[in-house]
């Protein structure tokens, strides 16, 4: 199945992973606009994948890419590659880079600086391209000319493409917010290897603590926080998690401020009640006294 978009809705570090979830084997295509010198030039790239795992990557389809970097470094001349292709009858199922260590031509150092200047540079820097077209169109044909027999997972070219970033503005806008959280997606520790600082964030991701608290935590700047976070979430170690920010509540023991309205509570019916008869008893008490006192007095003086 064809796969197309662009960096804009679907980033290149989240399309790998894709691919490589999916165990995806064929031929991606990047397309975008390159600036050289005040001009403007359309440019594509290839990657090619086998189950999920990058394989090679050119801006070239005549498979001739490997062979010319090889040349350029001095260890074989492309006469040489050429004529031990010819009589290698290894070379039809077998890569370029291997074919040629088989003949002890290239020692296995040499083939990971291959691949290093081949795949993973070039990917990290695709990684700082913003607007771009992609196509993924799976093929059971793999570039043997093109390969230096070596490969890696696309999640592992992830991390160590997004480390070695340093222009961070065309996944600016995928980075986690500061005030969100991380939620780990998975219940043991990852197998892959992460550095020091991811191990730091990996720590915090339990979906309690936003960015910035983890930032402030660990003394580092709330970018970097952002980006290690991101590539935990890219490689599927994490995902955001929105954090809802908490009702404050009140105990007794908290002091009313001064502005606070003052709460009175009515008497209990009851006790008001008793009250009013009491008071009831005591004024018809008084009346009774004073009458008695009255009527003595009067009788007094009738009688004198």
């Amino acid at each position: 199945m064809t796969i197309t978009g662009n960096f804009a809705d679907f980033s290149l570090p989240e399309l790998l992973q894709f691919l490589d979830q999916g165990k995806k084997t064929g031929i991606l295509y990047i397309e975008f606009v390159a600036e050289d010198h005040d001009h403007k030039r359309k440019q594509v790239y290839y990657i090619w994948l086998h189950q999920g795992r990058i394989v090679s990557a050119s801006d070239r389809l005549d498979q001739q890419g490997l062979t010319l970097m090889i040349a350029q470094r001095g260890w074989i001349s492309e006469r040489v590659i050429s004529r031990v292709t010819q009589i290698s009858s290894s070379f039809a199922n077998s890569p370029l880079g291997l074919c040629l260590k088989s003949q002890g031509l290239l020692q296995p150092e040499q083939l990971k600086l291959l691949f290093n200047s081949q795949v993973l540079r070039p990917v990290c820097a695709l990684f700082q391209v913003k607007d771009a077209i992609f196509r993924f169109e799976p093929t059971p044909t793999l570039p043997l000319g093109e390969m230096t027999g070596l490969s890696m997972s696309a999640t592992e070219v992830i991390l160590v493409g997004l480390r070695a970033l340093r222009d961070w503005s065309a996944l600016e806008e995928k980075l986690p917010d500061p005030t969100s959280g991380l939620s780990g997606l998975m219940v043991k520790q990852p197998k892959l290897q992460l550095n020091a600082q991811e191990w730091q964030v990996w720590e915090f991701v339990n979906g309690q603590v936003s960015l910035q608290y983890i930032a402030n935590q660990l003394n580092l700047p709330i970018a970097t926080v952002q980006q290690i976070a991101f590539r935990l979430i890219v490689v599927g170690l994490a995902e955001e998690y929105f954090m809802v920010a908490a009702t404050p509540t009140f105990t007794l023991e908290e002091p009313l401020s001064a502005s606070a309205p003052t709460i009175t509570f009515p008497e209990p019916v009851q006790e008001t009640v008793s009250a009013s008869k009491t008071t009831e008893k005591s004024e018809k008490s008084t009346v009774s006294q004073s009458f008695l006192k009255n009527l003595v007095s009067f009788l007094r003086s009738k009688t004198t």
